[in-house]
């Protein structure tokens, strides 16, 4: 194989921007959510939010970052490459003109059809809830649209490396639901205070659009707003976005599935939501983005079938290492740790000590499936790489069907079962979902295996990890424990940080400064 295809680059600086980036969104996310916790609680109007939020939401994610990644960023930044400005400006134009014509009909379609959607959706709220969630909806429609067109400035800015600015932008829109909720406090009433954050959700996303437009201008002085259908990279643009349209309608298929699960406990969607923030840090941030930086890294390997397939063996060794190294240690923390991690996060005014056990529980059952789902992440950026979309779709068919059937029971029928309160089931939500992404992850790489070989992190390496983050998490309770302190903040600063400093000492540094030098 040619050195050139297989020599490692440094990719350190951009890695970082990223890291950087996706970090102070995260945080601005977490202090969003607590605050509407503090503002809204689990009460109707929480549940109200939390399904009005999630209907609009699936604009974003259908035709928002990921797909855009996958579909237009690869077409417009070769352009770029090549030096064909005029083309590439064409191309994006074409792009921006598409996404807001579909955007705005759907946008217009979703708003006067609120009332079935919010039926749909929260199948089983009570009719108070279902009267103030239609309204939210409405407003909240606009607002999805706007980032589907700044994810298309994402397209553009990470195309041409300007990686900091696509990934942090987000905070302005978090920003401005903060300072809303600061603005009005927290002695408004619950259903006012969600139209507040609804109208500053909407006037956040136009802020994130407008923000990136200067940067963006600047890099497309050819841009040409137009429905240019007739390029041929345009028809490529829209030919990629096909696949990945479908894998992103059936991952959220999954989330729907849970909201309409969780609609007939009284906080239940709002609880799911809020713990839905904390479940998806270390899958963004160790799981996503090794995945997705170890993409470009795999799809470069060129010839012969063994060779490809022995180099692909280790990049994704690496990866799965990078990824269990800070993934373990999350889900131990989510069991042991995690009524300090809720109500560090979340516990205040509103929402309740009895609120934070609840979201433990929540959280607990998040952990059983943590480790392969990032995990799987990988794997199925390994069958990209070798140009195959169809296996991870297919097996991602299979969870939602699993995780759909395991959750109705767990939900439906387990808190009676065990003699626990109904809305206990939301725990079995996410510990179904677990499960189901423990069986995706094994067909996962049973196909794989079969592809390229079998690939092995390591038993021993593992087990090491288990154990140290068992005894960090040990040492962490016991603090909790022995010290006495009822203040959430501060209870979460003396037993989580001493938890994180025993694991990396005794754990693996190394694998701190590989996750950040993000070697190819």
């Amino acid at each position: 194989m040619p050195d050139a295809a297989m020599k490692p680059q440094r990719t350190k600086g951009a890695a970082s921007l990223v890291f950087a980036g996706m970090l102070l969104s995260k945080i601005a996310g977490f202090v969003r959510q607590r605050y509407i916790g503090g503002s809204l609680g689990t009460s109707v109007a929480a549940d109200a939010f939390a399904a009005a939020f999630r209907i609009p939401n699936f604009l974003q994610n259908l035709f928002g970052e990921g797909v855009l990644s996958a579909s237009f960023i690869p077409v417009y930044a070769s352009l770029v490459a090549r030096g064909e400005e005029e083309e590439a400006g064409r191309v994006a134009g074409a792009v921006f003109a598409i996404l807001a014509l579909v955007t705005s009909l759907l946008v217009a379609i979703g708003m006067l059809t609120a009332p079935w959607l919010v039926d749909l959706i929260a199948n089983g709220a009570t009719p108070v809830t279902r009267q103030l969630a239609i309204p939210l909806v409405q407003i909240l429609f606009p607002g999805a649209g706007l980032l589907v067109m700044s994810a298309w400035c994402l397209g553009i800015l990470n195309s041409h490396r300007r990686f900091f600015l696509s990934y942090s932008v987000s905070v302005l829109w978090n920003v401005a639901m903060i300072g809303t909720m600061m603005w009005f406090g927290p002695n408004t009433a619950e259903d006012r205070m969600a139209h507040y954050i609804s109208w500053a959700s909407v006037a956040g996303s136009a802020i994130q659009f407008i923000a990136q437009l200067p940067v963006v201008l600047s890099l497309v002085p050819a841009l040409r707003i137009g429905l240019a259908t007739h390029l041929g990279s345009v028809r490529t643009v829209i030919r990629n976005f096909g696949p990945v349209f479908v894998s992103r309608g059936v991952v959220q298929i999954s989330a729907y599935i849970d909201q309409i699960l969780a609609a007939p406990v009284k906080g239940g969607m709002a609880m799911l939501g809020y713990m839905v923030t904390l479940y998806l840090l270390p899958v963004s941030l160790f799981g996503m983005s090794v995945s997705a930086s170890e993409l470009p890294a795999m799809s470069s390997a060129i010839g012969s079938r063994e060779e490809i397939a022995a180099y692909l063996r280790t990049r994704l060794v690496s990866g799965l290492r990078r990824i269990s190294f800070f993934v373990v240690p999350s889900a131990v923390a989510f069991v042991v740790l995690g009524d300090t991690i809720v109500g560090t996060v979340f516990q205040g005014h509103r929402f309740t000590a009895a609120d934070t056990n609840w979201g433990w529980g929540i959280m607990a059952g998040s952990a059983v499936g943590l480790l392969a789902q990032t995990q799987g992440r990988l794997y199925s950026s390994t069958f990209y790489a070798l140009k195959d979309t169809r296996t991870p779709l297919r097996f991602a068919m299979i969870r939602i069907a699993l995780t759909a059937i395991l959750g109705y029971v767990a939900s439906k029928y387990a808190p009676g079962w065990l003699g626990l309160d109904v809305k206990w089931g939301i725990a079995g939500l996410t510990a179904s979902a677990g499960l189901s992404g423990w069986i995706e992850f094994v067909l996962l790489r049973h196909a794989l295996s079969r592809r390229i070989g079998k690939v092995s992190v390591g038993p021993s390496y593992l087990a090491r990890l288990w154990a140290v983050a068992l005894v960090a998490a040990a040492v962490g309770y016991a603090i909790k424990l022995t010290a006495g302190v009822h203040r959430p903040i501060v209870e979460g600063v003396i037993t989580l940080l001493p938890f994180a400093a025993i694991y990396l000492l005794l754990a693996d540094p190394s694998q701190i400064r590989q996750y950040l030098n993000r070697r190819k």
